[in-house]
């Protein structure tokens, strides 16, 4: 699998003044947005604005969508973004399955796959059936010769942590210390000759969120994923908070009890081995009261505006969790006497391919200014 030429226009788009034009075109819709709003709206001269959609236009980013009426003189010709321009594969690793979406450049889902995985494999037995499923995703969606099969942007992939988002080198993954120090985006680009972006799956699931709107802009949330681990994606001031080594976010391994049972990282009393414990059990009440306690937590230490829960547990029992995380956060916030009340808590939107769909947004949101990866 190789990148053709739209590819690379495409990435050679990533410039301030661009993104300003394609993210106002994406959020016009097919109606579309004429040149002179274009100006209005980025601050940008007419004359910059006519030479960016002019170039958009050229690689086939954006097309004409008609006119539309002036207060004088001839109608203005709107224009729109083109989604099957460009595509982003986007790779769920969780420790038993993979998830691979192909999605356009409005961020729509317009192919899928699921394959089981072990995680603890190895790394080429992992990477190989990364490249496996992302070949056949893109040979199974994208025809050959159409206008999308020249125009892959790209592979996000998004695991469990902890790792290095910069270099895409992971560390000791939780339960996989033999991952510790392997360069996953380079082997990924090697093996498939795109550009890849390595991210914490919790990460992606909150730049997927924060891109959709959720916290509005410049809000503040918590994602909480709780499957076959437990992690969190913060989004501060709209953006994903990753920290300086990529550590923020480690939310499962809050120690909240002092030499309670033994965790997967090697601590003791670590919210993901109480919560975890409880879910094997059969008590799910007890599971969403520690992970309220953790929640809470991190409400007191951040001041977030909203905790969204996803992930396969939280999708066997949603109003189990929404309501005992819930109720961790009302004493909370009546011990405190606020006036705001509590943190309100739901459930994320994007279900079982959340994960994945947000891997492609580390491809993408970059394309409008919507990333900060």
């Amino acid at each position: 699998m190789r990148r053709g030429a739209g590819g690379a226009n495409l990435l050679a788009l990533r410039s301030h003044n661009t993104a300003l034009v394609l993210d106002l075109l994406r959020t016009a819709g097919p109606e579309g947005i004429s040149r002179l709003e274009l100006a209005e709206r980025t601050g940008l001269t007419p004359q910059a604005v006519s030479k960016i959609t002019a170039r958009l236009r050229e690689d086939g980013l954006a097309a004409e969508a008609g006119r539309r009426a002036s207060t004088g003189g001839k109608p203005r010709t709107v224009l729109r973004l083109v989604p099957e321009a460009g595509h982003a594969l986007g790779v769920h690793l969780d420790r038993d399955e993979l998830r691979a979406v192909l999605a356009d450049l409005d961020g729509a889902v317009v192919g899928e796959r699921r394959a089981p995985l072990d995680l603890g494999a190895g790394a080429q037995a992992v990477v190989a059936a990364v490249a496996r499923e992302a070949e056949a995703l893109v040979a199974r969606t994208l025809r050959p010769g159409a206008a999308g099969a020249a125009s892959l942007l790209g592979l996000g992939v998004a695991l469990p942590g902890p790792l290095d988002h910069t270099r895409g080198v992971l560390h000791r993954v939780t339960g996989f210390p033999e991952w510790d120090g392997f360069p996953l985006r380079d082997a990924l680009a090697r093996r498939l000759g795109v550009p890849v972006v390595v991210d914490k799956d919790t990460n992606a699931a909150a730049l997927g969120l924060a891109v959709g709107g959720e916290g509005g802009a410049g809000g503040s949330f918590a994602y909480l994923h709780l499957g076959t681990g437990l992690g969190a994606g913060l989004v501060i001031g709209g953006s994903v908070h990753r920290g300086a080594r990529t550590g923020a976010g480690e939310f499962g391994h809050q120690v909240v009890q002092l030499d309670g049972p033994p965790c997967t990282c090697g601590g003791r009393g670590c919210v993901e081995a109480l919560c975890l414990g409880a879910v094997a059990r059969g008590d799910l009440d007890e599971a969403a009261r520690v992970l309220g306690a953790g929640a809470a937590n991190l409400a007191g230490l951040l001041d977030i505006d909203l905790v969204l829960l996803g992930g396969r547990t939280i999708a066997a029992a949603p109003e189990v969790f929404v309501r005992g995380v819930g109720a961790v956060l009302d004493a909370r916030a009546r011990r405190e006497g606020g006036r705001a009340g509590s943190v309100p808590v739901r459930i994320a939107p994007g279900g079982a391919r959340g994960v994945a769909e947000g891997a492609a947004q580390l491809l993408l949101a970059p394309l409008f200014g919507r990333g900060d990866v």
